[in-house]
């Protein structure tokens, strides 16, 4: 088969640089828009926080500016030219290709940090100390060794030049999980919950029996299969109740509760500000999403300058580029970040408005079903880019503050043919599992004709997804003693 060269034409639809930016300055939530425009003035030393002045303002003081020596406020173009016609600002000799990456270092102590320091205190040989920290090292955020024992004997072999066997890494093993946190160094959960429970054996009969559970009963208990256990353990509800509570009491994740108690708390701050004066609503964006920038003026005098100078040196020519490349950057950040600005504002507005009687009220049931392509039909923009505008973003209002994506909703009909929000159905949903008698949880099908009740004709299997999106448990699964 020979081979052919073909010349052809095709249409394709491209982005542009700006379109690139502005999409991605759009997903992104207040706070991460401080550490994006920090970024960019940092790179761009074109671009300066501060209200800008007016051009006409500029032209009146460009005579000024070019009577004044060089100052605080403008750049020394010796800085940028240099007898070697190299023109950087900074010097990388990396390739293009690496990436240059910052890891963030913590002061906190880990639970891996936390073990090693405990094995000092453990009478070990050499070979014994490597193989804990081994262990130590492949245990996961929870706490958890989820690698077998054959490939920590082959990691050793190849890795450490250690060669021991399966019934050595258990012994160590014993060790590590005689460590605090108990309950640290587990295979699964029933074995971590066993580790926990005997250390408190002391003759408690609740106790003694919560570990009788673990040990020989732990797929009722899991199940919750209580008359089971009860009927061979013997025990009546009363003593079940009290050792399911020792058994609640303990920690399923040792190795996070480290993590936890640091109070690593995600901080979110609102990207707008819903209030309401008089009976009518007001939206205002945070200040923090309409910084002022505004582009160097000592730039745009020294491309001036160059402008009216004779260009003939190879270092002047890229020093023009520069300025030029470094000024058009400037301006289009700064107007990606005006489009953003007006762009949330104007989905912020029209969502509102959508949803009026929900801000009015703050009743949940009161959402009206929205999806993405109302919003977009509404305010003449892409599904896309209303997406990219709910993503990540919440409102402050009188009832909390809340992220965008939950006022969009699908939508159902009742009996009488009224469109509601799904949102509606599962409030309904939860107060009805809320308010169910523990002992005697409602299951779908009871769902499902309580439901049928208050005019909404579903099916069992759509109760059963909502059951789940709502994160609720089979009805078996819900029951209590």
């Amino acid at each position: 088969m020979a081979l052919k060269q073909n010349l052809s034409f095709k249409l394709e639809q491209r982005l542009s640089p700006q379109q690139i930016q502005l999409m991605k300055l759009l997903e992104v939530p207040t706070m991460e828009l401080d550490q994006r425009i920090k970024q960019e003035i940092e790179e761009n030393p074109a671009l300066e926080e501060g209200e800008d002045k007016d051009e006409d303002e500029l032209d009146d003081h460009e005579d000024e500016f070019d009577e004044k020596d060089s100052s605080e406020d403008e750049f020394d173009i010796s800085d940028y030219i240099s007898d070697d016609d190299n023109y950087k600002t900074q010097v990388n000799n990396t390739s293009k290709d690496d990436e240059e990456k910052s890891m963030p270092y913590s002061g906190d102590e880990s639970f891996q940090e936390r073990l090693s320091s405990q094995l000092h205190m453990l009478n070990l040989t050499e070979k014994e100390f490597v193989i804990a920290e081994t262990l130590i090292g492949n245990l996961d955020d929870s706490g958890y060794l989820n690698r077998d024992t054959e490939s920590i004997v082959d990691d050793l072999a190849f890795s450490a030049n250690i060669t021991t066997t399966e019934e050595e890494i258990e012994v160590v093993l014993r060790l590590i999980q005689d460590l605090d946190p108990a309950g640290i160094g587990a295979r699964d959960l029933r074995e971590c919950l066993l580790l926990q429970i005997k250390r408190r054996q002391d003759g408690n009969i609740s106790r003694y029996t919560a570990r009788k559970i673990l040990e020989d009963y732990f797929e009722e208990f899991t199940k919750k299969h209580y008359d089971r256990i009860k009927k061979k353990l013997e025990i009546d509800d009363s003593n079940l109740k009290d050792a399911i509570d020792e058994i609640i009491k303990l920690n399923p994740k040792p190795g996070g509760s480290m993590k936890e108690s640091t109070g690593n708390f995600q901080h979110i701050v609102p990207d707008f500000l819903i209030t309401e004066t008089e009976g009518k609503l007001h939206l205002t964006i945070n200040g923090r999403n309409a910084p002022e920038l505004k582009v160097s003026h000592a730039y745009k005098n020294m491309l001036k300058s160059y402008a009216e100078g004779a260009k003939t040196t190879k270092s002047d020519k890229e020093a023009v580029t520069f300025v030029k490349q470094k000024l058009d950057s400037a301006k289009w950040f700064i107007d990606a970040i005006k489009q953003r600005q007006n762009t949330l504002l104007l989905t912020m507005d029209a969502i509102m408005k959508y949803q009026k009687a929900y801000f009015e009220t703050g009743d949940e049931t009161m959402l009206k079903p929205m999806i993405l392509k109302d919003i977009a039909e509404m305010v003449n923009l892409d599904i896309s880019t209303i997406s990219r505008v709910a993503n990540s973003k919440h409102v402050q209002t009188s009832y909390g503050v809340i992220p965008l994506k939950f006022f969009f909703s699908e939508s159902m009909s009742t009996d009488s043919g009224e469109e509601v929000s799904t949102r509606q159905v599962k409030k309904i949903l939860s107060e009805a599992i809320e308010g169910e008698e523990k002992r005697k949880p409602l299951t779908d099908e009871k769902l499902t004709t309580l439901l049928k009740e208050k005019g909404y004709n579903i099916a069992r299997r759509t109760v059963a997804k909502y059951r789940e999106q709502l994160n609720i448990p089979v009805a078996r699964l819900r029951k209590e003693l």
